[in-house]
């Protein structure tokens, strides 16, 4: 996990703590917690060997144990104004990856909360991913899912919809990717 294919910015990297929109479990409300980058099932048996993934893939999100749960239940956004991305095709080099309209994108993620034997919450997230759209599809092949600000409603649950609908690349127009200098 040193060198993750994409990153959140200064400190958003797996296993450190990153600012989360989710609905708060007890009061329902939109509420903002930090939660550690690495998913942990609330059923892990030993969390020293458990996987921690930090992604999920969207087209396969309900059909795989670990994620199907906390898609159905624990839905939450990431906001970042940029997320950075190494490429991966045709090449070398790192990208930062924003907005076109310069607004922060709310990056789709799930999380899970694991009650340690001592009786200590630790809450966890992991990213949604789908295939990679213009542009970033020049540089990557998966993107994370950014929804939209519309949505924001829908994915966390505020709203009754589908929320598979919103498991979709960015529009046309919406990203733009900006190479970083080495220095």
């Amino acid at each position: 996990m040193s060198d993750p294919e994409f990153d959140l910015g200064p400190g958003g990297q797996p296993g450190k703590m990153s600012p989360v929109i989710r609905r708060h479990p007890q009061t329902g409300e939109r509420h903002q917690d930090w939660l550690q980058w690495g998913l942990l099932s609330h059923g892990t048996l030993d969390p020293a060997t458990a996987p921690r993934p930090i992604h999920a893939r969207a087209e396969t999100v309900l059909e795989v144990p670990a994620f199907a749960d906390a898609f159905r239940r624990r839905r939450a956004l990431v906001a970042v104004d940029t997320y950075y991305q190494r490429r991966t095709i045709g090449g070398a080099g790192r990208f930062a990856i924003s907005r076109r309209d310069g607004q922060p994108m709310g990056l789709a993620a799930l999380w899970e909360s694991y009650v340690e034997p001592d009786g200590a919450v630790l809450r966890t997230f992991c990213l949604l991913t789908i295939a990679a759209a213009a542009p970033v599809a020049d540089i990557h092949d998966r993107m994370p899912v950014v929804i939209e600000p519309d949505d924001f409603g829908l994915w966390l649950g505020d709203e009754e919809g589908d929320t598979v609908a919103l498991l979709r690349p960015s529009a046309a127009g919406v990203l733009q990717c900006k190479p970083i200098s080495r220095r």
